[in-house]
């Protein structure tokens, strides 16, 4: 804003503004709140979007409430004509107009898609940043088997960041893999609502849920005897499938409960289909493995 011919009243006003928005706005996303003592409405919003912006401060938002009354010349500047009227500033330009929202959900869909769409610099992504090698390390150690190593460091990453859902979701599979499912489950169940409902928690949990069923057997010569003699018994091919799988030789289970849908996809109501889908969802929707697997399963399905 131009201060040339404005009163020193004036200057004041926008240098404060300066200060307290366009500043802050050139990393953060600044909430901007015209607001005014008599205005019923906005007495009413307020205890939302102090509330809501309280929570996003680590995520990069500030919230600057501007009374009308005291700052008439920077709510003309906005062209302010009712209030309470409330935009969000980044860069020191206006980014959105925020004031059609009136609950804590319209507040917090507005800011996560700004947050989403702009380079907002912020604690959360800094720490997101800062642990995402520790994951990878993580989940690497999990899928070489060593266990505890990777349940030491899921454990600190979730001391660092207690809302990292990866994190979380890793913990609990590290829990898994060691056969404390009581303890994996409890972890699961001390999350946060809107972690637990984080994709990476349904991983976790189809892992737990796959453990549960598990019951590793240490000779398969019987059931394998079984379906060499009549390969459309497919309750023992299942069974073959479940012991491999337990056994930790999940290629092999993948290509029995494959070879069950491709004799008889609806067998058992479908239920190889069922435990390929369980399976997929225990190691990972984006792991390359289940990747190659589900375009097994398609060809089978769609030949």
């Amino acid at each position: 804003m131009a201060t040339l011919g404005l009163s020193d009243t004036e200057k004041a006003a926008v240098e404060a503004f300066r200060q307290d928005v366009v500043e802050p706005s050139r990393t953060q996303l600044v909430v901007v709140d015209f607001w005014a003592e008599w205005c019923g409405p906005c007495k009413q919003f307020a205890p939302v979007i102090e509330k809501v912006c309280a929570e996003y401060e680590s995520k990069g938002v500030k919230l600057v409430k501007v009374n009308v009354d005291e700052n008439g010349f920077i709510a003309s500047q906005f062209r302010v004509q009712s209030i309470p009227t409330v935009y969000a500033v980044f860069q020191g330009q206006p980014v959105a107009d925020l004031s059609q929202a009136r609950t804590e959900g319209q507040l917090k869909q507005y800011l996560d898609q700004l947050l989403g769409q702009l380079p907002i610099e912020s604690d959360d992504k800094a720490l997101a940043q800062e642990v995402a090698p520790l994951i990878a390390m993580g989940e690497e150690m999990l899928a070489d088997g060593e266990h505890e190593r990777a349940l030491s460091v899921f454990t600190q990453i979730v001391q660092m960041a207690p809302d990292n859902a990866e994190a979380a979701s890793g913990q609990a599979r590290a829990l898994v893999a060691m056969g404390q499912l009581d303890e994996a489950e409890a972890a699961l169940a001390a999350l946060p609502e809107d972690i637990a409902r984080h994709g990476a928690i349904d991983q976790a949990r189809a892992a737990i849920a796959l453990a549960r069923d598990a019951r590793p057997v240490a000779d398969l010569s019987d059931v394998e005897a079984k379906v060499a003699a009549d390969p459309d018994d497919h309750a023992a091919r299942f069974e073959l499938a479940a012991g491999l799988m337990s056994n930790g030789d999940r290629d092999a289970a993948a290509d029995a409960l494959l070879e069950i849908v491709r004799r008889d996809r609806a067998w058992n109501d479908g239920a190889a289909r069922a435990q390929l889908l369980k399976i997929f969802e225990a190691v990972g929707l984006e792991d390359p493995w289940v990747a190659a697997q589900r375009r097994k399963l398609s060809q089978i399905l769609f030949s």
